[in-house]
């Protein structure tokens, strides 16, 4: 077995990969498709490396996305050879792994409302000829996607939703903008995202949204949470 592999056993099904990240993290990649399975792993494997690494100096808070955990390291102490031996034993003593009932509940899901197209929207009718659809028909899509937030990251409270369909699946903007206004709802790749506060951003905008993702003053000040359902509805104009 190369080193930084961990093979897949009946107690630990994943068969993570663990690599270093530069010299200062370990990158734990457990699939390639950025799938609702997936990211309920990665996020119920950062879990329980909190809770293994906790306290140990120069251990950092594992961060996850939709298909791997980066757990900051000491480039000394511990190190990331050391780290990553460490990490291995953790993996094959762990006898499963506690996924938050969040990414199974059936409870409603958060309704976002759309206003799509138009100034909201400017990228609506682009999208359309990419992926061969009419407007209203990626409206329709992306209104009945069923999706989840597999992480955040990017900007505070900016949420990764998925999957979006595959009819839906574009390819980032060739020019970024360097400016989006807060609550543009837009997708790029497999993901859906509102955008929670102005940014820079590539990402295909098909409308713009009233609700507030994110507010410093509230408690916590995100309204998305790894797990979530989330739906967008499309307002009616007049």
């Amino acid at each position: 077995m190369a080193s930084g592999d961990v093979a897949p056993t009946p107690e630990s099904p994943f068969g993570p990969r663990i690599t270093a990240f530069g010299d200062r993290g370990v990158l734990i990649s457990i699939g390639v498709e950025a799938d609702v399975a997936a990211a309920a792993r990665a996020h119920a494997l950062a879990a329980a490396l909190e809770r293994e690494s906790g306290g140990r100096p120069g251990w950092g808070t594992p961060v996850a996305t939709a298909t791997s955990v980066l757990l900051p390291v000491d480039p000394v102490e511990p190190g990331v050879d050391v780290a990553i031996e460490a990490i291995e034993r953790m993996l094959a003593d762990f006898p499963s792994l506690e996924i938050d009932e969040r990414w199974s509940t059936d409870v409603p899901p958060l309704e976002i409302p759309v206003r799509y197209g138009g100034a909201d929207g400017p990228d609506l009718d682009a999208v359309a000829e990419l992926t061969g659809l009419s407007a209203a028909e990626v409206v329709e899509l992306h209104a009945a996607a069923p999706l989840r937030v597999l992480f955040l990251g990017f900007a505070p409270g900016f949420g990764y939703l998925g999957p979006l369909p595959a009819a839906l699946v574009v390819p980032r903007r060739a020019t970024p903008r360097t400016r989006v206004p807060p609550g543009s709802v837009a997708i790029a790749g497999p993901h859906a995202a509102v955008y929670p506060v102005e940014s820079p951003g590539g990402w295909h905008l098909l409308g713009r949204t009233s609700l507030a993702l994110w507010d410093p003053n509230r408690t916590p000040p995100a309204t998305l949470r790894p797990g979530d359902r989330v739906r967008f509805v499309p307002e009616r104009s007049g």
